[in-house]
This record gives C-alpha cells, sequence and structure tokens, in this order.
C-alpha cells in the first residue's frame, strides 16, 4: 500500500508517496502559485507525476496551517499568501477519483500523526508535540487520538499567554509562548542586543555576515560560552519550561515530542529544559515526563501528512 503525503506551505508545496514504513517513494517540491488559477494545476500536475511514479494511492494526508476541518477538509481561516484557500475543500482539489480517501489537518497535528504511526508516540495513548521553528506549533493525543476540539482549535499550544502585557503576536492577543520562545523571538532578542552594543561575539557576526543571524547560531554561540547568547537562550527555555510545565498539568501526558529547527539544538535544549520542566511540575505530577526529540527523520511533512491516512480517528 502507498500514501500520497502533501504539505502545503507559503514558500513551497512538497508531496510524496510513502509506504507502510514511512519510506518516501517518490517525492516532488514545486513553488507554492501566488493564486488559485495556478495553484490547482501545478498541484494536480505534481500528484499526475507522482502516480506515473509510483502507482495511485490508498489515501492522501494534507497538511496545511491555518484551521482546517478534519471532517470536510475544508480550509476554515488561512490567514497570509494562502489566503485564496479558505473556503475551499482540499479533498476536492487533489484531482484523485473520489473513491480515494482524502484527510486534512493542520501542521502540528500532522507532524504527531507521523509520529504516532512511525516516531516517538507509537503505542502511547497520552502525548503531546511541540514543533518549535518561526512559530510554535502544537498538537496533543489524548485516549489514543489526535485532540480537536470542538471547532477544530485545540492544540494551538504557540498561543499559551505567557506575559499578559507582552508584545502582540499575530493570532491577535499579546504574550504568546510563540512571542518569547520560537526562533524569530530569539533571534529577534539576539538582534536588539547586538543593536543596542552590547559586547557579543554575534556582534561582528551578525553586522558582517546576517544571513548567519539564526537560532542555530545563537545556539552555538552559548554552547561555545558567549555570555549575552548564554543569557538570551537561558531566558527563552525558562519561558518555554514555565509554559510546558503547565501543559504538563492539563495533559499529564506519557512524553513531550519536540519538533522542528529549534529542537535540533538537541541536548543544548532538551537537557537545560528538563530541568526547568522536572523543578515547576514535580511537586503535582510526582513523576519526570520524558522530553524527546521528533523520531521521524522527514522534516518536509510528507511523511507526517500521509501518517493521517493509518492514525487512528475519532
Amino acid at each position: 500500500m502507498v500514501m500520497l503525503g502533501i504539505d502545503i506551505g507559503g514558500g513551497q508545496i512538497k508531496a510524496g508517496m510513502v509506504d507502510e514504513e514511512g519510506a518516501i517513494l517518490a517525492a516532488r517540491t514545486i513553488p507554492t502559485p501566488a493564486d488559485l488559477d495556478t495553484f490547482l494545476p501545478s498541484l494536480q500536475e505534481a500528484v499526475r507525476w507522482l502516480m506515473e511514479a509510483t502507482a495511485l494511492p490508498a489515501g492522501v494526508g494534507v497538511g496545511c496551517k491555518g484551521i482546517i476541518n478534519p471532517d470536510s477538509t475544508q480550509v476554515e481561516m488561512l490567514p497570509g499568501s494562502l489566503h485564496f484557500l479558505e473556503g475551499l475543500r482540499l479533498s476536492e482539489l487533489i484531482g484523485l477519483p473520489n473513491d480515494v480517501p482524502v484527510f486534512a489537518d493542520n501542521a502540528a497535528r500532522v507532524a504527531l500523526a507521523g509520529e504516532m504511526v512511525w516516531g516517538a508516540a507509537r503505542g502511547h495513548d497520552d502525548v503531546v508535540m511541540l514543533t518549535l521553528g518561526m512559530s510554535v506549533g502544537g498538537a496533543a493525543v489524548v485516549g489514543g487520538r489526535l485532540l480537536r476540539g470542538h471547532c477544530g482549535v485545540a492544540g494551538q499550544l504557540g498561543h499559551l499567554t505567557i506575559e499578559p502585557d507582552g508584545v502582540p503576536c499575530v493570532c491577535g492577543n499579546r504574550g504568546c509562548l510563540e512571542t518569547v520562545f520560537s526562533a524569530r523571538a530569539i533571534e529577534g532578542e539576539a538582534w536588539s542586543a547586538v543593536h543596542r552594543g552590547c559586547d557579543s561575539t554575534l556582534t561582528r557576526l551578525f553586522r558582517e555576515q546576517p544571513q548567519l543571524a539564526t537560532c542555530r547560531t545563537i545556539f552555538q554561540a552559548a554552547s561555545e560560552g558567549d555570555e549575552l547568547s548564554r543569557a538570551i537562550i537561558a531566558k527563552a527555555i525558562r519561558r518555554l519550561g514555565a509554559a510546558l510545565a503547565g501543559i504538563l498539568h492539563i495533559f499529564d501526558p506519557e512524553l513531550v515530542i519536540l519538533g522542528g529547527q529549534v529542537a535540533d539544538a538537541g541536548d543544548d535544549l532538551l537537557i537545560p529544559l528538563q530541568e526547568e520542566v522536572w523543578t515547576r511540575s514535580q511537586g503535582l505530577l510526582g513523576r519526570k515526563v520524558p522530553l524527546v526529540e521528533q523520531q521521524v527523520a522527514d522534516k518536509s511533512g510528507i511523511v507526517g501528512a500521509a501518517g493521517l491516512v493509518m492514525a487512528p480517528r475519532n
């Protein structure tokens, strides 16, 4: 059996055929068209190419940002460059026969679906996942099922309020988790400190090679002893740890999975974060909830999307 996984992003659409072991058999990446008139033929041409290279899929999984109705696959809300998809059913855009089932959900739930089928969440009934990138996504498995909530908004953990009077967030709230812990937030802290003239090994790098002014660079500088970088990372981890402790008290999960580009920092993130979370949660939970890295190696979103086809449903 092969499944088609599709990840619809603002810059690229990534699609691929995936087998039952989670291996990508064939894949195609195309630039995301700017309007519906070019979006449809571009997506459908990529799907046809994949079928010619493999076979008709047994099912299709689609991951997309925004609020997606998993029952109808309708895009309920999608601000930004892909707003033209709002109100449309993703199942009707693929161009496959009607008897091929199509499942769709937002990007974080898609990532967790892949982990349920092939990764760290396999065999577990209660799991929380955070995707730590330019923004912060979240998803949860409760009682063996992906949590979607009454209107499909459940799991938006990046929009927990951490600072009631904090900076505005893209969601319309203020002080959300992703405004204080995300690649953008960490990079913004470093840029601001360098601009103020703070002493750091980042100063010359940021000014002479701004393309290297990334979250990964800041974690690296912190590991090499740069005091400014260490302070920025420690502050960000303390905030994430506080939020995560609260999440543990709500969901009481068996484990927490961390994915996304910030999680690529590995032990530089996981070790201090685990300690911060343990300190804040041990009194009530009485146990250390493991924080583990995402196990599905594919970061394109293709395998996670394909996991929607095989993941348990309500």
